[in-house]
């Protein structure tokens, strides 16, 4: 069955408190101390009812942010906000099995400077200078180094489907053979016939083999062509990864100064 993948698109952050975790769940999740029955609660709460392996991982995602939240000391508005920031990174991640690193960093950038600037109704104050800086490391080392483990467990492998027509070559699906009929003319006739047929016969065998192995040597061509593609990918994805986290650290440097310049108005 045919799936439609979905491209990459920019998302528009907005605010979330109390948009997937209300007052009375965070009062729940409170009172939880273990971590069966946080896991419990937070399934409910933030529906991650999925088939394992995908509902074990997303679970222990949302319990490390509320131990995070714990260790931080944050307020219940705070835990609410910040685990639907991750719930909302989370699901521009698997939204597309495609490559969308980019767009995900931009909106976590975008969803914090709507958390922590007061421009209302676009953003509100909710967090302060130190704890955006918190918030942006914990994101950045329990999930976006990990981008591309959420990205395979939780989104369809697509596999390219390649089929390849070379004009000018013969083809062997269906090769022709003569009418092995032999009209009663005589037996010299018949003996004419038996042995012409044999060598066309041998002919044809002669030209499939050729072209087998001209056919074999252009595959492991292309098999070759196509490794080096994908170690030239590869190592590209990995120096973009390398870029990616650079920009990271300035556009942290650059929400914190404006976090900073409108704290200071």
């Amino acid at each position: 069955m045919d799936i439609k993948i979905k491209e990459p698109q920019a998302l528009k952050a907005k605010v979330l408190l109390w948009t997937d975790v209300s007052f009375h769940d965070i009062e729940e999740i409170d009172k939880t101390q273990s971590i069966p029955d946080l896991k419990r609660v937070l399934c409910s709460v933030l529906g991650a009812d999925l088939l394992e392996p995908r509902r074990g991982v997303l679970l222990e995602l949302y319990v490390q942010t509320v131990f995070f939240c714990r260790e931080h000391s944050f307020k219940k508005e705070q835990t609410s906000a910040l685990l639907s920031i991750i719930k909302s990174i989370h699901e521009a991640n698997v939204e597309t099995p495609l490559n969308n690193i980019d767009q995900c960093f931009k909106y976590c950038r975008d969803l914090l400077l709507c958390h922590s600037v007061r421009r209302p109704p676009f953003s509100i104050s909710l967090f302060g200078y130190d704890e955006v800086n918190h918030i942006f490391d914990y994101i950045h080392n329990s999930y976006m180094r990990h981008y591309k483990l959420y990205k395979y467990i939780f989104t369809p492998q697509v596999k390219l489907d390649l089929s390849l027509t070379y004009s000018g070559m013969p083809d062997c699906s269906s090769p022709t053979t003569e009418d092995s009929s032999v009209p009663d003319e005589g037996v010299e006739a018949a003996m004419r016939t038996d042995s012409s047929s044999e060598t066309q016969q041998a002919s044809i065998m002669e030209q499939e083999e050729a072209m087998l192995g001209s056919t074999s040597g252009l595959k492991d061509l292309i098999e070759g062509e196509v490794r080096h593609q994908m170690m030239l990918v590869s190592g590209q994805l990995d120096q973009r990864m390398k870029e990616i986290e650079s920009e990271h650290k300035d556009a942290l440097e650059t929400l914190t100064a404006q976090s900073q310049s409108q704290k200071n108005r």
